[in-house]
């Protein structure tokens, strides 16, 4: 049986590229959205459309989206995952530095979701997986303007998810903790990345990627009318 479209952003490296293989090891068709596209070509991944789309251009995407449609049929789930880390205390921090977090981590979401949800609603069918972070629920020491732009994840995928629900579209967010990913890269603040290392170390490095990308794949293959609402998953001696 074909299976349906999915599409991926932040699809180049870490839980994206993740999560990309093991879709495409189940045998779906692909939508990768991120801004390096050579990253998403050396997946090198069957049935693949991979395209330099910053999640910030709302027309990119909804271009993005229409060609991907014309081959492979209608959206069936999205993975929001594209985001930054730039850790740092808020008082210190460039508050140029706020507007690509927030643009990045909230907007980047809210305009991927806005142009399938429709879509979705009218097929009353459809998962959305917002990949957010733990840092969304606790406070964490120069997560101020991060915790922040998750905690909005947070909030947006429930309200979505009330509001999808009777159309039978399933909503979820995922909370990763500590991960092994390239988003460290992000960190330009030198003590908060010393801080952020410090803290992996003491409980023996992040999670896998491919882990997180697990947990996905059963979330979004569970019945349509089952959903696991939010997902926290974290190293086991992660205590906080």
């Amino acid at each position: 049986m074909k299976k349906p479209l999915v599409m991926i952003t932040g699809a180049g490296t870490g839980i994206g590229a993740a999560t990309a293989k093991l879709f495409a090891e189940a045998g779906h068709p692909l939508l990768l959205l991120g801004r390096r596209r050579a990253k998403l070509e050396e997946l090198n991944l069957p049935r693949a459309l991979c395209l330099g789309v910053d999640v910030r251009e709302r027309a990119e995407i909804a271009a993005a989206v229409t060609e991907a449609e014309r081959e492979h049929g209608p959206i069936d789930c999205l993975i929001n995952n594209a985001g930054i880390a730039p850790l740092a205390r808020i008082e210190d921090q460039d508050p140029a530095e706020w507007r690509a977090l927030l643009d990045i981590n909230c907007l980047g979401v809210m305009n991927c979701m806005h142009i399938v949800m429709p879509g979705m609603k009218q097929r009353r069918h459809g998962t959305i997986l917002n990949v957010s972070s733990i840092a969304g629920r606790k406070s964490y020491p120069y997560h101020d303007a991060y915790g922040a732009s998750k905690a909005y994840v947070h909030a947006l995928t429930e309200a979505a998810r009330r509001s999808m629900a009777s159309f039978d579209v399933r909503v979820i967010v995922v909370s990763p903790g500590l991960t092994q990913s390239e988003i460290e890269t992000t960190m330009l603040n030198r003590e908060a990345h010393e801080v952020w290392a410090a803290r992996g170390a003491d409980i023996g490095g992040g999670i896998k990627p491919e882990n997180v990308a697990r947990t996905m794949l059963f979330a979004y293959q569970m019945p349509q009318d089952v959903i696991l609402q939010e997902i926290v998953i974290t190293p086991t001696r992660q205590e906080f």
